[in-house]
Protein backbone atom coordinates (compact mmCIF):
# COMPACT_ATOMS: atom_id res chain seq x y z
CA UNK A 1 0.00 0.00 0.00
CA UNK A 2 1.29 3.64 -1.02
CA UNK A 3 0.24 6.83 0.41
CA UNK A 4 1.46 9.73 -1.49
CA UNK A 5 0.92 13.50 0.48
CA UNK A 6 2.35 16.50 -0.90
CA UNK A 7 1.57 20.15 -0.59
CA UNK A 8 3.19 22.65 -3.09
CA UNK A 9 3.36 25.78 -4.91
CA UNK A 10 4.28 23.91 -8.64
CA UNK A 11 1.70 22.67 -10.80
CA UNK A 12 1.45 18.49 -10.26
CA UNK A 13 1.79 16.04 -13.32
CA UNK A 14 -1.40 14.12 -13.17
CA UNK A 15 -0.39 11.71 -16.06
CA UNK A 16 2.84 10.87 -13.70
CA UNK A 17 0.96 10.68 -10.73
CA UNK A 18 -1.59 7.96 -12.46
CA UNK A 19 1.00 5.89 -13.61
CA UNK A 20 3.12 5.34 -10.08
CA UNK A 21 -0.21 4.34 -8.85
CA UNK A 22 -1.61 2.25 -12.11
CA UNK A 23 1.27 -0.40 -11.62
CA UNK A 24 0.11 -1.53 -8.63
CA UNK A 25 -2.54 -4.02 -9.74
CA UNK A 26 -5.05 -1.98 -9.54
CA UNK A 27 -8.67 -2.84 -11.33
CA UNK A 28 -9.72 0.58 -11.33
CA UNK A 29 -7.74 3.90 -10.39
CA UNK A 30 -10.25 7.00 -9.77
CA UNK A 31 -9.67 10.36 -9.50
CA UNK A 32 -10.74 14.27 -8.99
CA UNK A 33 -9.20 17.05 -9.79
CA UNK A 34 -10.24 20.55 -8.45
CA UNK A 35 -10.37 23.34 -10.27
CA UNK A 36 -9.70 27.08 -9.64
CA UNK A 37 -13.45 28.47 -10.73
CA UNK A 38 -13.85 31.76 -11.98
CA UNK A 39 -16.97 33.83 -9.95
CA UNK A 40 -16.13 33.63 -6.64
CA UNK A 41 -19.00 33.29 -4.05
CA UNK A 42 -20.87 36.93 -5.12
CA UNK A 43 -20.41 35.81 -8.57
CA UNK A 44 -18.16 38.47 -8.44
CA UNK A 45 -15.15 38.70 -11.60
CA UNK A 46 -12.24 36.04 -9.46
CA UNK A 47 -9.00 36.75 -11.00
CA UNK A 48 -7.57 34.34 -8.12
CA UNK A 49 -6.68 32.41 -5.25
CA UNK A 50 -4.47 32.59 -2.89
CA UNK A 51 -3.99 29.42 -0.49
CA UNK A 52 -1.84 29.56 3.01
CA UNK A 53 -1.17 26.74 5.17
CA UNK A 54 0.53 25.63 8.46
CA UNK A 55 3.63 23.59 7.52
CA UNK A 56 3.26 19.87 9.09
CA UNK A 57 -0.09 20.10 10.49
CA UNK A 58 -1.29 20.38 6.98
CA UNK A 59 0.26 17.07 5.58
CA UNK A 60 -0.72 15.37 8.72
CA UNK A 61 -3.94 16.34 8.79
CA UNK A 62 -4.18 15.26 5.06
CA UNK A 63 -2.27 12.02 5.48
CA UNK A 64 -5.24 11.08 8.34
CA UNK A 65 -7.63 11.38 5.68
CA UNK A 66 -5.75 9.15 3.46
CA UNK A 67 -4.84 6.75 6.01
CA UNK A 68 -8.84 6.41 6.91
CA UNK A 69 -9.64 5.82 3.21
CA UNK A 70 -6.69 3.33 2.45
CA UNK A 71 -8.25 0.98 5.41
CA UNK A 72 -11.93 2.32 5.26
CA UNK A 73 -11.56 1.08 1.51
CA UNK A 74 -9.37 -1.45 1.21
CA UNK A 75 -7.19 0.51 -1.08
CA UNK A 76 -3.93 0.07 -2.75
CA UNK A 77 -2.59 3.16 -2.76
CA UNK A 78 -3.84 6.87 -2.74
CA UNK A 79 -2.65 10.36 -3.94
CA UNK A 80 -3.19 13.62 -2.45
CA UNK A 81 -1.25 16.92 -3.79
CA UNK A 82 -2.65 20.26 -3.07
CA UNK A 83 -1.15 23.05 -4.26
CA UNK A 84 -0.44 26.47 -2.28
CA UNK A 85 0.04 30.16 -3.30
CA UNK A 86 -1.42 32.04 -5.95
CA UNK A 87 -3.30 30.41 -8.45
CA UNK A 88 -5.32 31.72 -11.27
CA UNK A 89 -8.85 31.10 -12.48
CA UNK A 90 -8.27 27.41 -14.23
CA UNK A 91 -5.52 26.26 -12.24
CA UNK A 92 -5.92 23.16 -11.07
CA UNK A 93 -5.45 23.34 -7.23
CA UNK A 94 -6.26 19.80 -5.90
CA UNK A 95 -5.28 15.75 -7.26
CA UNK A 96 -7.02 13.26 -5.67
CA UNK A 97 -6.69 9.28 -6.77
CA UNK A 98 -7.06 6.27 -5.29
CA UNK A 99 -6.24 2.34 -6.81
CA UNK A 100 -8.36 -0.49 -5.40
CA UNK A 101 -8.75 -3.65 -7.14
CA UNK A 102 -12.60 -3.12 -7.90
CA UNK A 103 -13.96 0.54 -9.24
CA UNK A 104 -16.52 1.18 -6.62
CA UNK A 105 -14.09 1.87 -4.27
CA UNK A 106 -11.97 3.84 -6.18
CA UNK A 107 -14.46 5.88 -6.80
CA UNK A 108 -16.19 5.94 -3.14
CA UNK A 109 -12.48 6.72 -1.61
CA UNK A 110 -12.05 9.96 -3.91
CA UNK A 111 -15.25 11.45 -3.29
CA UNK A 112 -14.38 10.40 0.78
CA UNK A 113 -11.19 11.86 0.26
CA UNK A 114 -12.18 15.71 -1.56
CA UNK A 115 -15.07 15.81 0.93
CA UNK A 116 -12.72 15.40 4.14
CA UNK A 117 -10.06 17.48 2.66
CA UNK A 118 -12.20 20.19 2.42
CA UNK A 119 -13.51 20.12 6.30
CA UNK A 120 -10.42 18.70 7.83
CA UNK A 121 -7.56 20.35 5.98
CA UNK A 122 -6.05 23.38 7.41
CA UNK A 123 -6.48 26.14 4.51
CA UNK A 124 -6.74 29.20 4.40
CA UNK A 125 -7.98 30.56 1.15
CA UNK A 126 -8.86 34.54 -0.31
CA UNK A 127 -10.01 35.18 -3.56
CA UNK A 128 -8.57 38.38 -5.23
CA UNK A 129 -10.73 39.97 -7.85
CA UNK A 130 -10.28 41.81 -10.74
CA UNK A 131 -11.58 45.00 -8.98
CA UNK A 132 -8.87 44.64 -6.34
CA UNK A 133 -11.13 43.72 -3.57
CA UNK A 134 -10.10 40.37 -1.36
CA UNK A 135 -12.11 37.92 0.42
CA UNK A 136 -11.59 34.89 2.81
CA UNK A 137 -13.25 32.14 1.82
CA UNK A 138 -15.93 31.26 4.18
CA UNK A 139 -16.90 27.31 5.25
CA UNK A 140 -19.62 26.20 3.82
CA UNK A 141 -22.92 24.60 5.05
CA UNK A 142 -22.97 22.11 2.19
CA UNK A 143 -19.14 21.21 2.89
CA UNK A 144 -19.77 20.14 6.73
CA UNK A 145 -22.92 18.17 5.20
CA UNK A 146 -20.90 15.94 2.64
CA UNK A 147 -18.55 15.25 5.28
CA UNK A 148 -20.85 14.20 7.91
CA UNK A 149 -22.71 11.91 5.24
CA UNK A 150 -19.28 9.87 5.11
CA UNK A 151 -19.28 9.62 8.78
CA UNK A 152 -22.77 8.61 9.32
CA UNK A 153 -22.08 5.87 6.47
CA UNK A 154 -19.37 4.39 8.84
Amino acid sequence: MMIRIAVQEAPFDTGAEIAALAGMGAGGLASFIGIVRGGGEAGDALRALVLEHYPGMTERAIAGVAETALQRFALLGCTVIHRIGRLPVGAPIVLVLAASRHRQAALDATGFMIDWLKTAAPFWKQEIFADGRTAWVEARPADDEATARWARAG
